[in-house]
């Protein structure tokens, strides 16, 4: 029984990886360390693969890049029927890179998706198909909710709808500003769904908010909490971009979206679409975790403010996960804020002193 994950290195795909070897499963990663060329080599994940290749019996690795459909095709056809889950977490994550290179993001994120749906539908059809979506394939929409201005953040009016769950995913993707990023997502997730509804696979979107966890690479244009520690940890300097840095995210520990992989390749459905992150359990605002950081670390913060947010960003997301937990309701977030953020410090720490 053959899991394929890509990007295994990464912070999802590396749990993935662990997670499902647990399980008693066989993984192949597919990962070649884009990030190092989105991010620079601080962002390099091979120290996350030289782990799991030296930890995992179960762990082969394929070093290749996700826009190469014959090299792909080699590893589905290598293994064919033996896939039980295609779990897709490879990705350019980043609004601020996307629109440095959009050729490069669009055939990252919507190609390269395109060709992993063709080869499941091809060689193991009736697999499962996780795909790690975005709550940006919303666009800048959470920016017309109503929100009050409190001491350290923004908040939802509390007459709201969203206001006691979070956003969830009766909201509009049409007529917003996505940034470049978001409408690569947007068209790999309509992808997504699309070969759900048209062929019948068992496909998810996990729509995500801020992913995070003590495995998480971190750099300026893409993981919060990571990038965040590694500067409280080393004194670097952090901008705060826009928003008077009120606001807010939710965040969720790569263990327990991992684990909601697992519920759904159990008990596999057709065409689903989930927001997933931290909701109401584990949410804070810039500022708030700028607060975090110091206390942790015993350092002050170094940082500065931009007026300038970034374009398509949120002021407020926290997302609404009821219709996961209704199909799945034997899930459960079990990591709240403050003990993610001693996590993705302690994980910073290690990579960077030991």
């Amino acid at each position: 029984m053959v899991v394929l994950v890509t990007g295994s290195a990464g912070l999802i795909g590396a749990e993935a990886v662990r997670f499902f070897a647990d399980k008693g499963m066989d993984i192949v990663g597919i990962d070649n360390d884009m990030r190092a060329y989105f991010f620079g080599a601080s962002a390099s994940t091979n120290w996350s693969r030289e782990q799991l290749q030296a930890d995992l019996p179960a762990y082969h690795h394929e070093s290749i890049d996700i826009r190469d459909i014959e090299a792909l095709r080699t590893v589905f056809r290598r293994y064919g029927k033996d896939i039980k889950l295609v779990l897709h977490t490879a990705a350019q994550p980043s609004h601020d890179w996307a629109a440095r290179e959009p050729l490069t993001d669009f055939s990252v994120n919507a190609t390269g998706t395109l060709n992993l749906l063709e080869l499941t539908r091809e060689s193991c059809p009736d697999s499962p198909f996780i795909f790690t979506s975005t709550n940006k394939v919303y666009g800048d929409t959470p920016n017309r909710l109503p929100l009050e201005e409190l001491e350290t953040r923004w908040e939802l009016s509390r007459d709201h709808q969203f206001f006691d769950k979070g956003i969830d995913e009766s909201m509009s993707i049409d007529s917003t500003l996505h940034s470049l990023f978001g409408a690569s997502k947007v068209a790999a997730d309509i992808l997504v769904q699309e070969y759900g509804q048209y062929f019948q696979m068992k496909t998810a979107c996990f729509r995500g908010g801020c992913l995070t966890g003590p495995g998480h690479s971190g750099a300026e244009l893409h993981g919060f909490l990571a990038y965040l520690a590694k500067c409280a940890l080393t004194g670097d300097n952090y901008t705060v971009f826009g928003y008077k840095g009120k606001q807010v995210r939710d965040n969720i520990h790569s263990n327990d979206l991992v684990n909601a992989f697992w519920h759904f390749f159990e008990e596999p459905r057709v065409a689903e679409i989930y927001n997933i992150g931290g909701g109401r359990y584990a949410n804070c605002s810039m500022l708030e975790a700028i607060t975090m950081a110091e206390e942790m670390t015993g350092r002050n913060f170094n940082w500065t403010y931009s007026d300038t947010h970034r374009v398509g960003d949120h002021m407020w997301w926290v997302s609404d996960t009821s219709r996961f937990e209704n199909h799945y309701p034997k899930w459960q977030i079990k990591h709240g804020i403050k003990e993610i953020m001693r996590a993705v410090i302690e994980g910073q720490s290690e990579r960077l002193f030991d």
